[in-house]
This record gives C-alpha cells, structure tokens and sequence, in this order.
C-alpha cells in the first residue's frame, strides 16, 4: 500500500463506530451482505439503448451471489435478438458481479443488468420476502402459457386512427367497428395455443380456427377490417 507524504505523517486514530453493513431483506429474512456469495434475489429489470429505440426487460434468479436463470426479452430492434441470445448463454453461471461487469453486446440489456443488480443488492428484489426465494423456473411463468413475451403492439395516426396489431391475446386478425367507426371489439390467434395444437398433431387450419378468438361486442359490428391492411 502507498501512502501520501501527508497521510504517512498522521498518527493514528482508532475507528470506533463500526456496525457493518445494514441489514436488507433477501428471501424471506434479513442478511448482511458482505460478500458477492451473500446475494440471494429473483427480480426483473427494463433496460434501454442510448438512442432508446429498444428495450429488453430482464429477469434473473440469484441464489448465493451466482445467477441460476435468466429470462431475456426484447424489442424494437431486430438486432437485439441476437444479443438477447448470446446473453442466454453468457449469464447462467455468472455471478451477479461478473454479470455486472461483462458485454451483453446490447446497450439495452447491460442496462437492464446494471437496474437488477441496483436492486438486489439494496434488497429490492420480488422475492425480499419470500422463505427461501423463488425456485429456477420462476422466470418461466412471466412468458404464460405458450412461452411467448407479453407483448402489446397498436399503432395510431391522427389521419386514420387506431390500430390493434398485437396483444396478451395474440396476433390480432381483425378490429371490430361499430356505426361511428369506433373499435368495439377484435379477434386474435394465440400463435402459442396454435403451435401447441400443431406439435399435437392438428394440421395448420385446425390448429389456427382452435387457437382463434374475440374480444369485445363482435356480434354488433358494423364490419370488421384487417388492421394491417385496411
């Protein structure tokens, strides 16, 4: 250790206070973190790239400073998939300060990383209070059924109004109009449900009609038009 000329001319003066780390909540108790060993957390973060043009929303499991699951979701740029797929691989296995402090090739998702670390090592995790954290899986259950991102996707211009293109339903087949044009309901395929019915052995026109639905006073519209191109 090098000392300045000033500091090595000091005596020295005993620290008295000394009471270590605050306490943070971390699965269901409280813990002093000292080490990165000591991190336990499962909690979700949302990044952004410098021109803010996509996002990625992360989710991790830490159990004992190392990550266990990683859920990586994007969008708005198509390159970001990729990034997303090398971030799959690089994170598992990975401490939460290594995490921190590697390339996830995507601005989006290394800021999304810098938010979940901010959180878990202050003990703002989801599972703060949850005996013993969530189990590996956990992340699985923010995609639901079909293991597809949430995702909502409208469009509107102040010429020709709103369209529904995408929603937790699904992939959206038509806007129901009433008398005024306004939307009163849509249709959708749940493209999850459609390829289970597929991979079960329906053909493809079974597999869509089965996944099919509506939303809304469908029966009372006037017409209902294809978002995409009418």
């Amino acid at each position: 250790m090098i000392y300045s000329k000033e500091v090595d001319l000091m005596c020295p003066v005993a620290q008295g206070a000394c009471h270590g780390a605050a306490p943070i909540p971390q699965e269901g108790s409280f813990t002093k973190v000292k080490e990165v060993g000591d991190v336990n957390g499962f909690t979700h973060g949302v990044g952004w790239c410098a021109p803010q043009q996509g996002a990625c929303k992360l989710t991790l499991n830490v159990k004992n400073g190392i990550i266990q699951e990683a859920l990586i979701e994007t969008i708005g740029c198509s390159g970001m998939t990729q990034s997303a797929a090398m971030a799959a691989e690089i994170l598992p296995g990975k401490t939460i300060l290594e995490a921190l402090n590697t390339d996830l090739v995507c601005d989006a998702i290394n800021t999304a990383m810098r938010e979940l670390f901010l959180q878990i090592v202050y003990g703002r995790s989801q599972s703060a209070f949850s005996e013993n954290g969530l189990v590996i899986g956990a992340g699985l259950e923010d995609l639901g059924k079909g293991m597809r991102s949430q995702i909502g996707t409208l469009y509107s211009t102040l010429e020709k109004g709103p369209r529904y293109l995408e929603m937790t339903d699904g992939y959206i087949t038509g806007i129901a109009l009433d008398e005024d044009n306004e939307i009163i309901g849509y249709t959708f395929v749940n493209f999850g449900k459609m390829m289970d019915f597929i991979k079960a052995g329906d053909d493809a026109n079974t597999a869509f009609q089965k996944a099919s639905g509506k939303y809304g006073r469908i029966d009372d519209a006037v017409k209902i038009v294809d978002p995409r191109r009418e």
